[in-house]
């Protein structure tokens, strides 16, 4: 068996993480995975991992924080994608397809459709939840509007994570820490994903002048140079592609309320903190998604949230617990939907 997956984003971020977590559990089923990405893609993490991809037109409308200029640039986009996508699908022939997230989710959903092809939509954001329900089964993720709704073909499951990323090494992650990293001190770490985005640095800022008996970390590629001067008393470590270890010295992670990232911490039990609004303006409301185990804060409250974390870390810790399990077989979970679908 064969699957097309088609995937919005540069090839770099949460939205291939999560197509590859989710190939990862087909693979193990013996579905042969072959990946589409836009034109433009860099796709780093497929070179890093020596993986082909095709490529095809899948526009970006800007998710959550999608324009209405922008959402028609995507629209007129769009019809090429389909065209390119369909011609892909004759050509290489898959069982099934599936979209996933955004543009990757509708040009893969629409052109399965016109092509008569099997197709499950993995949706986050609004647009792509419009769209792909009205045309095939559907898994929402924790970040959509539908992820609590109950419809017809509209299943839902927590982000698809790596499940190695509970193993890592504590030694490993102490033996890369600079030298300013105390290991008798608490940990903190600052993260809105590969890129760090300014609003989590102001974050990290205000909490290295509140707490200067805590190790206050930071990961992400600044989206601008000038944002590396709110890091100046914390510990920077930039892109980090060694995060299951980061995690073993982590008591609280301060994370972008969105992604990969809120789950990955859950499933290593670690207390979250989600900062709201960091990512172009986007909340997705995951305490609401992992209660006790995560609170929400804006940026100009986040000494007080950080405070009130710190006062509960075990019951959080605990509460991280419960969801660890469920969180670590999310992948399996969603493979399994999309095979059954197709042998429906």
């Amino acid at each position: 068996m064969k699957a097309l997956i088609t995937i919005t984003g540069r090839g770099i971020g949460g939205d291939t993480v999560t197509a590859l977590n989710i190939a990862k559990s087909l693979e193990k089923r013996g579905v042969k995975c072959e990946y589409a990405l836009d034109h433009k893609a860099p796709g780093f993490l497929f070179r890093k991992m020596n993986i082909k991809w095709h490529k095809v037109t899948i526009p970006q409308a800007g998710g959550h924080a999608a324009t209405k200029m922008r959402i028609i640039r995507a629209a007129l986009l769009s019809i090429k994608g389909v065209a390119e996508t369909w011609h892909l699908i004759k050509k290489i022939n898959p069982d099934v397809v599936v979209g996933v997230i955004g543009g990757g989710a509708i040009i893969g959903c629409t052109a399965a459709k016109l092509a008569r092809v099997p197709a499950v939509g993995i949706l986050i954001t609004p647009l792509d939840g419009m769209i792909c329900t009205k045309l095939n089964p559907c898994i929402a993720l924790p970040e959509s509007n539908l992820y609590f709704e109950k419809r017809k073909n509209l299943y839902k499951s927590y982000s698809p994570i790596d499940p190695e990323i509970i193993k890592g090494s504590y030694e490993r992650a102490i033996k890369r820490m600079p030298s300013g990293f105390k290991e008798n001190k608490k940990t903190i770490l600052f993260s809105s994903g590969s890129s760090l985005f300014e609003k989590m640095a102001i974050a990290a800022e205000k909490i290295s002048k509140l707490l200067s008996d805590y190790n206050i970390v930071v990961t992400g590629h600044p989206l601008s140079n000038d944002i590396l001067k709110h890091l100046n008393n914390t510990i920077y470590l930039g892109y980090v592609d060694w995060m299951k270890d980061l995690y073993k010295i982590v008591d609280l992670a301060i994370l972008s309320d969105d992604g990969v990232m809120v789950h990955e911490a859950i499933a290593c039990k670690i207390p979250t903190v989600a900062l709201k609004g960091v990512k172009y303006g986007r909340e997705h409301n995951m305490a609401k998604v992992f209660p006790d185990a995560v609170i929400e804060s804006y940026v100009n409250e986040i000494e007080m949230k950080v405070e009130e974390a710190l006062s509960k870390l075990d019951s959080m810790k605990k509460a991280a617990s419960k969801y660890s399990k469920e969180i670590l077989r999310a992948g399996d979970k969603i493979a399994d939907i999309i095979l059954n679908h197709v042998k429906k």
